[in-house]
């Protein structure tokens, strides 16, 4: 074995994913060699994962206020201090290609998923934030926002595992919490009721499918692994592992499955998913 096939051999031990986009990114180069220059800058002249994803994000939100070697430097030291930010970003794409049947590769998020660079821009902002680099935390959410249409506060607090699909015109307040495993869809707001201070957005627990278009607001809960139909406002807490649907929202039945996040299904039954009211709820599935 080579010296070089050994290295591989290592890496696929200790880092699967990235030596599963390092292949994919060969794969690349041999189907259409006119994209090699980008395979190479982007991932195959990097030796470890967060390298390159701090490259990454650094050449696409870097203007001229700010520029790349700047984030690079700012990526890096936010690592220092929490070495979870690289563990979460896998994560995360693994979570995109398990629940996200557009996506063939692992490869696709790092380079092209708004949703996953949205949702790595916002861990820098998060430790930037937290580490007092505020004003620099507002202007990576503030590109984010132009760039993927995507914003969230730098304050918000969120899991790993996390899928953010399309990733159009999502929103995120200040003292939001989204914890692990949960797939949200575009247009999807988690914000306040009105000019309150202090904690005012929502707790959405692990495990939870936010369907298209629904808006959660407010200081409330919901609970783990329920589900929000598509376009549903949700006013007061969710209890576990049920579907809720409608302006405002209201309980129409128990979740489909265990954990909706994962399976992603956005069908409700209207034999079964009714309330007491015999109101229904109707929720959309994916533009795939």
């Amino acid at each position: 074995m080579t010296q070089a096939a050994r290295n591989e051999h290592d890496l696929a031990s200790v880092d699967p994913v990235w030596r599963r986009i390092r292949k994919e990114a060969r794969e690349i180069i041999a189907a259409d060699s006119a994209l090699g220059g980008f395979m190479h800058a982007a991932v195959l002249d990097h030796e470890r994962f967060e390298e390159a994803m701090g490259h990454r994000l650094a050449m696409i939100l870097a203007n001229h206020d700010i520029n790349a070697e700047l984030i690079i430097q700012a990526y890096r030291r936010a690592l220092l201090s929490d070495a979870d930010i690289g563990e979460a970003a896998r994560a995360d794409i693994r979570a995109v290609y398990e629940r996200d049947p557009a996506c063939e590769r692992y490869i696709e998020p790092f380079l092209y998923f708004k949703g996953f660079l949205a949702l790595q821009a916002h861990r820098l902002a998060h430790a930037l934030w937290n580490a007092g680099r505020r004003d620099f935390a507002l202007f990576l959410q503030s590109r984010s926002s132009q760039v993927f249409t995507v914003d969230i506060h730098p304050a918000a607090r969120l899991g790993k595992g996390i899928m953010i699909d399309h990733a159009h015109a999502i929103v995120i307040g200040e003292t939001a919490v989204v914890e692990d495993n949960v797939s949200i869809l575009q247009d999807v707001t988690l914000g306040g009721t009105g000019k309150e201070h202090g904690d005012r957005h929502p707790k959405i627990r692990a495990g939870v499918l936010l369907g298209a278009g629904c808006k959660v607001l407010g200081n409330i809960e919901v609970g783990c692994c329920s589900r929000v139909a598509a376009g549903s406002v949700v006013l007061k807490d969710v209890p576990p592992r049920v579907t809720v649907a409608g302006v405002p929202a209201r309980v129409v039945g128990q979740a489909p499955c265990p954990e909706p996040a994962l399976q992603m299904d956005h069908k409700l039954d209207m034999d079964n998913d009714r309330d007491a009211d015999g109101a229904n709820g109707a929720a959309a599935g994916k533009g795939k």
